[in-house]
């Protein structure tokens, strides 16, 4: 039998497929991608159309090699990546490395089940030149403007800080919300409510609306008092009464931005943890114990479409378990926009019987919640409407008019299974004068009729002040992007997740505030990069790299589109942009330690005090609000019984910038000084020493042994004595995955991980 070689980015997903294709398939996974731009130059030919050079990423020449050596032994090559650019990207590095005389094809998995990959198997094709271009030109698009923008960023503000094509925008989404925040005035206004009686049980609850038949605005209590007085004196008569039936018609199924949206609201989970879990859910777990099958199609989709069969088995269970009368004559269709990659589908359960509580002992509980909000929305989409009937009753108090609603559940369609959420605080938009006002879903009396005479009971006056628009949330900035055409459903986490680490914004209480770099950098980028950083331009470019993906454009003519008036002002920028770095402002503060006047620096968490004296004297501090230096109550030194082994002095515990460490209690004479360890012997043989906490020169905290250079141990995670049970290696180490927070074996070869308490 011909031998066939399948290569996939995925150990993972590598697993799963093993079991479906057969002992006449090998599978291998390339980790992610296997070539990149390189480090140390730019890495795009400017002066030949932009031509990339594509190096092999650092650590991957081996599982390159693997993979060209397999390549040779089999017939038949299916390049199975995932169906995306970025898939495509790696299935065209991988053929141009293999060299081989193989007959190789591409293969797209839109869901990891037997039937769907064999059925992909069947229906290979090759690999997409477009989509290939599309993501080059992407990619070179990003390297264009980080490698160019970013060291400028380090010459005018501080080292380390990056500028990327659409985090840029998306910070700058952020700030100008917290400057409309800033610069908002409240404006008072009241609510009247009208607190009356019909014929018969329940009240009735009527706001004002109108004044001679316009509709009116109170500011104020004694216009409030005034109006309140003229209606507890007039007649209420009802004079329009209105019950209509009205539908609710159910969400479409997930594509990637909105289920990250609904993640966010309903789970309170990140844009990156959200893909994390759909990521495993996607390439397959153990539910059966028959080895993994993926649970739900792919997770990165900016499509609505469901397949026939897909549709055809959801109608079919719908009517079984849940009923026929929720079933629609038609199956539903959602619109899906124009830029949209159509081939894909939304993102669904690849088998609807497979139900969420059947699953419930056999997923961890992250992994659970995530895949019945898939499932549960899915089904949703192809129910029938839910149907209230609404009633709205007119109220006339002399010149007044007053208005109650009401509505009663007649059908609850496909509310029966599951109901879309909100963003929280989002009624006011910009522009608004006022919050809208909703009423609660209540009875009205059934009895009562046009031209019937109420009793008032009595009248409310609630005192208000408008809003500003709210900070937002990772799921409101994902919509504000969506909708202005910023990002792809690929990077939508990824941008959540720089702007967060790159310490432009924080995340507080679930909201992203901009911080005093963000502002700045936002500012600056604004004022010298105006067209780089504008919303339109930017969504302008994303379209651009559709067309390059569709074949109707030249991929070298959407960058020179972007370069060519980005170079312009770039080198405006060299010369015009403010240095921070070199804007002293002077105080009239005294350094407290030698007595030189203290000035307003910049650095990596705002403004703070420096001394003038730098770098003879290294004081600093905080900037109160008062603009006084901070006073920091720096703790007493603790002692210890350990003794200094070169001045023989007793050593105490100090604390410094990085947290508490251990030094001689005679400095500054002796300077001797070491990290506290962990308590956890370097698991290392025959090593005896101990796990302390490092610092690289960048602030990047691990975990080494205290005999370095004798040994050279060391650990990214913080260390956890807990010796893996399933190759026993004597500790785990805790990390912070997309997926969660777990413990995990650091030994390479050794896969284990374990879920552990999470605070999201």
């Amino acid at each position: 039998m011909p031998k066939s070689l399948v290569i996939v980015e995925s150990p993972a997903k590598a697993k799963t497929l093993k079991q479906y294709l057969g002992k006449d398939f090998s599978v291998m996974a390339t980790v992610g991608h296997i070539k990149n731009l390189p480090k140390s130059k730019l890495g795009v030919d400017l002066e030949n159309g932009y031509q990339p050079d594509w190096i092999t990423i650092k650590g991957k020449g081996e599982t390159l090699k693997k993979i060209k050596a397999a390549a040779r032994k089999a017939d038949f090559i299916y390049l199975a990546p995932d169906p995306d650019r970025e898939g495509e990207a790696i299935a065209s590095h991988i053929a141009d490395e293999i060299g081989t005389e193989a007959v190789v094809y591409r293969v797209l998995f839109n869901e990891i089940t037997k039937s769907a990959v064999l059925k992909a198997i069947s229906n290979r094709g090759k690999i997409d030149a477009s989509r290939v271009k599309a993501q080059t030109a992407r990619r070179v698009l990003d390297r264009l403007m980080g490698y160019n923008l970013s060291p400028l960023l380090w010459e005018k503000i501080r080292r380390g800080l990056s500028a990327g094509r659409v985090q840029s925008v998306a910070l700058r989404l952020v700030v100008e919300r917290e400057r409309k925040i800033q610069a908002f005035e409240p404006v008072e206004y009241w609510s009247i409510i009208a607190n009356v009686m019909g014929k018969s049980e329940p009240q009735i609850e009527a706001r004002l609306m109108h004044y001679k038949g316009e509709k009116i605005e109170v500011g104020s209590a004694k216009q409030a008092d005034k109006i309140a007085k003229t209606i507890e004196s007039a007649k209420l008569k009802i004079t329009k009464l209105e019950r209509k039936e009205r539908k609710r018609n159910p969400s479409a199924p997930f594509i990637t931005s909105t289920m990250q949206q609904e993640a966010s609201r309903k789970l309170r989970y990140s844009a990156r943890r959200t893909m994390g879990i759909a990521q495993r859910l996607y390439e397959g777990l153990d539910v059966n114990g028959e080895g993994p099958v993926g649970l739900i199609t792919y997770m990165r989709t900016d499509s609505t479409r469901a397949s026939d069969e897909a549709i055809t088995q959801l109608r079919e269970f719908v009517q079984k378990e849940i009923g026929i009368k929720y079933i629609p004559a038609t199956p539903n269709t959602y619109k899906t926009k124009k830029s949209a990659q159509d081939a894909h589908e939304a993102i669904r359960p690849t088998s609807v019987e497979r139900t969420p509580e059947t699953l419930k002992n056999k997923l961890s509980k992250e992994e659970f919640v995530l895949y019945e909000l898939i499932w549960k929305r899915f089904v949703s989409s192809q129910m029938t409407p839910a149907i209230m009937d609404v009633t709205t009753v007119d109220i006339k108090a002399g010149l007044y008019n007053l208005r109650a609603t009401g509505s009663i559940m007649k059908f609850d369609g496909f509310l029966r299974v599951y109901e879309e959420s909100a963003d929280n605080s989002t009624n006011n938009k910009e522009g608004e004068a006022r919050p809208a006002q909703t009423d609660k879903e209540k009875y009205l009396p059934a009895n009562i009729q046009e031209g019937d005479i109420l009793e008032l009971l009595g009248v409310e006056k609630k005192q208000h002040f408008t809003q500003p628009p709210p900070r937002f949330t990772e799921a409101m900035l994902i919509k504000e992007m969506e909708e202005n055409g910023i990002g792809r459903p690929s990077t939508y986490a990824h941008i959540m997740e720089t702007i967060q680490s790159r310490e432009y914004c924080k995340l507080q209480e679930r909201r992203l505030h901009p911080s005093e770099l963000g502002i700045l950098v936002a500012e600056l980028l604004v004022e010298n990069f105006p067209r780089i950083v504008n919303v339109e331009f930017t969504a302008k470019m994303e379209a651009e790299l559709d067309e390059v993906e569709e074949g109707h454009k030249q991929w070298t003519v959407a960058l020179d589109d972007f370069y060519k008036p980005f170079s312009a002002d770039l080198e405006k920028a060299k010369i015009h942009m403010r240095n921070v770095k070199e804007e002293l402002e002077k105080t009239d503060i005294k350094c407290e330690k030698c007595g030189n006047l203290m000035v307003i620096k910049f650095g990596r968490y705002g403004k703070f005090l420096a001394c003038s004296g730098y770098p003879e004297c290294r004081n600093t501090s905080q900037i109160q609000e008062n603009g006084e230096a901070a006073k920091v109550d720096v703790p007493d030194d603790e002692p210890t019984d350990e003794i200094c082994p070169k001045c023989g002095k007793n050593m105490v515990v100090k604390t410094g910038r990085f947290g508490k460490f251990i030094a001689c209690s005679n400095y500054p004479e002796c300077k001797t000084t070491k990290q506290i360890g962990t308590g956890i012997l370097c698991p290392k043989e025959n090593c005896g020493g101990e796990l302390v906490q490092r610092r690289t020169r960048f602030g990047k905290f691990f975990y080494g042994c205290n005999r370095y250079p004798d040994c050279d141990f060391t650990v990214w995670g913080e260390p956890v004595k807990e010796k893996c049970p399933e190759c026993n290696n004597p500790i785990l180490i805790k990390k912070t995955l997309k997926a969660g927070n777990f413990v995990a074996c650091p030994v390479k070869e050794c896969d284990y991980k374990k879920e552990i308490e999470d605070s999201a």
